[in-house]
């Protein structure tokens, strides 16, 4: 018997489907049923990305299947960024840092607080490898205060700005930072990041997808990402007027963006989680932070000084303190090496906090 490709049709389909609207969609933009449309077609895109992921992550092994996804995910997310700031000009100059703090937001109290607050009630405790965890959380924790932080404390410039020098060190550094992690999470240390717990996954002793079906998932994730991107900019219109008549601030269209963006890696997270791999979970999580702060801060300083335009980089006292303290919570919470149901209830009620005040500020 010849050996079929195995993806499911539908896997194939929705990204070709969110293509074909898109194509349409300024015809049809303006009606209600095609707005929902849209929307449905969006979520089953980003459902049919979590599954390529999967087998491509099942065919290339652990840890490069989730820092592919991540990375993937990062650059459409910085090429978006990137072409909306080269078309807003001096408008979108804190474009990048709100979008950004979103992301790490959204990732470290919403994804990581799903994941821990399921895995806890499904197995009351979860392990992963402490090295790999803490080895991504420093590096963290170094990038989000030399890029959001610090440009508040500088003397040579007023913040939240960089100067032009202060803003190649810090792109330097920072590629730098995110570099070594990748070398050490893929190459040095791989082991600090390979599931800890996985006996039980029979997902993970099936027999690998052949090398067309990884191909074939491979391209079909990147079209997907792409698709996803680009029906969340369609949707942004509309988006932006339901935000407007509810009253809240503009920074809740970013958030809600950024949500839609991170559904592929939240979801993928979600599912490793209730198979009892939090160590992938945290993979996902804590590696796709690191990719957007890592490399949406330099590319969009890269851009700025091309186009001869400051970024605002330096988040105000309010934003400073929530990711304060949603870094201190995720470390206390990766301190023992085992986490429970408690610790990602913290966790999702400072990402309900956060949500709270970007509508209410």
């Amino acid at each position: 018997m010849k050996n079929k490709l195995a993806l499911p049709i539908w896997t194939i389909a929705t990204p070709l489907v969110g293509i074909l609207l898109l194509l349409v969609s300024g015809v049809l933009m303006h009606t209600i049923f095609f707005t929902i449309m849209l929307s449905f077609v969006l979520v089953m895109v980003v459902m049919a990305a979590v599954h390529h992921a999967e087998v491509v992550a099942h065919k290339v092994g652990e840890p490069f299947g989730t820092l592919l996804l991540a990375v993937a995910v990062t650059i459409i997310e910085v090429s978006l960024i990137v072409s909306l700031m080269i078309a807003g000009g001096e408008k979108a100059t804190a474009l990048a840092r709100d979008t950004v703090f979103a992301a790490i937001m959204i990732i470290l109290t919403g994804i990581i607080g799903i994941c821990l607050l399921t895995g806890g009630v499904r197995f009351k405790e979860q392990a992963f490898v402490r090295q790999g965890t803490n080895s991504a959380l420093i590096v963290l924790i170094a990038i989000i205060t030399l890029t959001l932080i610090l440009p508040n404390y500088t003397t040579s410039i007023a913040g939240p700005y960089y100067n032009k020098g202060q803003l190649i060190f810090v792109t330097i550094v920072s590629l730098i930072l995110y570099g070594t992690f990748v070398g050490v999470q893929t190459i040095r240390h791989r082991d600090y990041f390979l599931p800890a717990n996985c006996e039980n996954d029979k997902t993970l002793h099936a027999p690998p997808p052949s090398n067309k079906e990884a191909l074939t998932s491979l391209g079909l994730l990147l079209i997907s990402l792409v698709t996803v991107v680009l029906l969340a900019k369609k949707l942004s219109p509309s988006i932006e007027e339901f935000v407007h008549s509810i009253g809240a601030p503009q920074s809740l269209v970013g958030v809600i963006v950024a949500l839609v963006i991170l559904l592929p890696e939240g979801i993928a997270a979600f599912k490793a989680a209730k198979k009892n791999r939090l160590q992938t979970s945290l993979n996902l999580a804590l590696g796709s932070a690191l990719a957007s702060i890592g490399l949406t801060i330099p590319a969009v300083a890269i851009v700025s000084l091309i186009y001869g335009f400051s970024i605002t980089l330096g988040l105000d006292a309010k934003s400073t303190l929530m990711a304060l303290l949603a870094l201190f919570t995720v470390t206390l919470s990766f301190g023992t090496g085992r986490t429970n149901i408690l610790h990602g209830i913290v966790l999702l009620v400072l990402f309900a906090t956060y949500l709270f005040l970007t509508v209410v500020p």
